[in-house]
Formats: C-alpha cells, sequence, structure tokens
C-alpha cells in the first residue's frame, strides 16, 4: 500500500506541468493559472490548517516562527510555483520536469553554504553526475532553440533553488509543528501572496475565462496539489523517507510519458540519455539525505 500510495502521489504531481501546458493552449496567463490553482486548493488548506491549530497539544508559534513560517511559504509555494508555471510558457514539459529534478542537488550547495555543512565526496560527484544528464538532455535543442528556450530554463531553475531554498529552511520548522500543519499554514501564505500579486498586476479577468480554464485550475488545485500532498505524507510515514525517496525518480519518467500522451511532445534520444544520467545521479543523493518532490 504504501509503495502504490508513493507512486500514485507522484504521478498525480507530475500531472501538474500537463495541465499548465493544455492552459496555455487557451492564451490564459501564467498568473491567472498560478491564481485559479492556488484559490481552489485554500479552502481545504484552511480547514486542515484550523483543525491542526486546535489540537491540545499543537505547538505555540512564537514572533519568529510566524516571520519564518511567511517568509517559507513566500519562497517555496509562492516564487518556485510562480517560476514554473511562467517557465512552462518556453519550454516543454519533459524538460521542466527534468530541470526541477535537480533541487536536491541544489539543497546540498545552499546548505554548504548557509548551514555550513561540508557536501561528502559521494554528493559532489553526484551534483556533477545530474548536470552532466542535464547538458545531455539539451545537447540536440541547443542550436535550435532561441532566447525563449533560455527564458525558459532559467525561470526553472529559479523554481527549483526557490523551493530548495524552501526546503533547507523547513527542516527547522517541520519538528516544531509537524509536516501537516506546516503544509497547510505555508499554502495558505503563498495563497494569499498569489492573490495579492494578482491584484497589483490586475493583468487579466480572472471571471472571463473558458470553462475549460477554471476546469485545468480546479484539477492542478485538486488532483496535483492537495490529494498527491497526503498520498505522499502517508506513503513516507509506511515506508520511511529513505524507501520513500526510490520512487521519486518516477517523476520525471511520468511527466515524459504524460507529455506524449497529452500533448503530443516528443522525446529524442538525447533527453532520454540525460533523463537516465539525471535520475541516477539525484537517486545517489536521495539515498543519503531523502527529500519529497517539489509541487
Amino acid at each position: 500500500m504504501g509503495a502504490v500510495l508513493a507512486v500514485t502521489g507522484i504521478v498525480m504531481f507530475s500531472a501538474k506541468a500537463i495541465m499548465v501546458k493544455l492552459g496555455y493552449r487557451f492564451e490564459v496567463d501564467t498568473l491567472t493559472l498560478l491564481l485559479l490553482r492556488m484559490v481552489f486548493a485554500l479552502p481545504v488548506y484552511l480547514v486542515i490548517a484550523g483543525r491542526e491549530s486546535k489540537k491540545h497539544n499543537s505547538y505555540q508559534m512564537t514572533r519568529k516562527d510566524m516571520l519564518q513560517l511567511i517568509g517559507l511559504g513566500i519562497v517555496g509555494y509562492y516564487l518556485a510555483s510562480y517560476f514554473d508555471f511562467y517557465g512552462l510558457q518556453f519550454i516543454s514539459a519533459s524538460l521542466e520536469r527534468l530541470i526541477l529534478f535537480i533541487y536536491p542537488t541544489l539543497v546540498i550547495i545552499i546548505s554548504a553554504v548557509a548551514l555550513k555543512k561540508v557536501a561528502t565526496n559521494i554528493q559532489i560527484y553526484a551534483i556533477a553526475i545530474t548536470y552532466l544528464g542535464i547538458f545531455v538532455a539539451f545537447a540536440d535543442d541547443l542550436q535550435l532553440s532561441g532566447d525563449g528556450m533560455w527564458i525558459g530554463v532559467a525561470a526553472i531553475f529559479m523554481s527549483a533553488l526557490t523551493y530548495a531554498m524552501y526546503l533547507v529552511g523547513s527542516g527547522a520548522m517541520i519538528p516544531k509543528l509537524g509536516p501537516v500543519r506546516f503544509t497547510a499554514y505555508a499554502m495558505t501564505v503563498s495563497s494569499i501572496m498569489v492573490i495579492l500579486h494578482y491584484l497589483v498586476a490586475n493583468t487579466v479577468e480572472v471571471l472571463h475565462q473558458p470553462w475549460q480554464v477554471y476546469a485545468l485550475g480546479f484539477a492542478m488545485a485538486i488532483i496535483s496539489t492537495v490529494i498527491p500532498s497526503f498520498l505522499i505524507s502517508e506513503a513516507i510515514k509506511r515506508l520511511g523517507a529513505s524507501n520513500f525517496a526510490i520512487y521519486g525518480s518516477i517523476g520525471p519518467i511520468s511527466t515524459i510519458i504524460l507529455a506524449i500522451i497529452f500533448l503530443g511532445e516528443r522525446i529524442d534520444l538525447y533527453q532520454i540519455i540525460g533523463t537516465a544520467i539525471v535520475i541516477f545521479g539525484v537517486s545517489v543523493i536521495n539515498l543519503k539525505k531523502p527529500k519529497t518532490a517539489p509541487v
């Protein structure tokens, strides 16, 4: 059952990129898609946050805790999601998931710089292998793609970087609040930030979109956000973090398969080889210090 929950949760998370790409076919902008995802998911997380905070043994947050939580919510689910959605305008869903999958290497680098945690030789080798895989995956696109591809690559890399920053920063908060309460609070903060961003930018009228856009926003919120977050939490509880990390490599593979089926994307030999190299490199890191997949 733990394996079933892990695989199902990872595949559902991976479907998010497919839904974003489908949404762009209706000429909707990045911020509107992100807004719909967060608005539909927000009520669920508000209910969970309220339930968790009322438990008799719940941790009482200090002002410092609240400031840290706000900062992590902004970095982890607001900025990381915005960069991800924006980058998907320019590159394929398959390459998006491949770039996002390097976030464990960024966690190691950030920990080494900010927390003075020295990386092991195995971790250094794994980082080198992972970036080699990214280079191989892009080898056939370098001479064919214009500036748009590099904008997309930079945006997705920033998504991976901000999510890695969130993971590093959340290390001190999760033991205090617990994973469920912490995630609910962080999602609430990020949803509020997205709503504020939309009100300030006011780029497109959110109430005048095709019904398919609302359907995709709802699907992203429920199928690729709320449900898999609980599936993966339960999977980690049943399997343990180390065993769950082995299933993490399913993410890029499932995205590639879904992109071929629903988006008609092609995958060449370079991407196949590069994906295999990246999965191998990240698997080495995950076996040392596993993390969950990005949202």
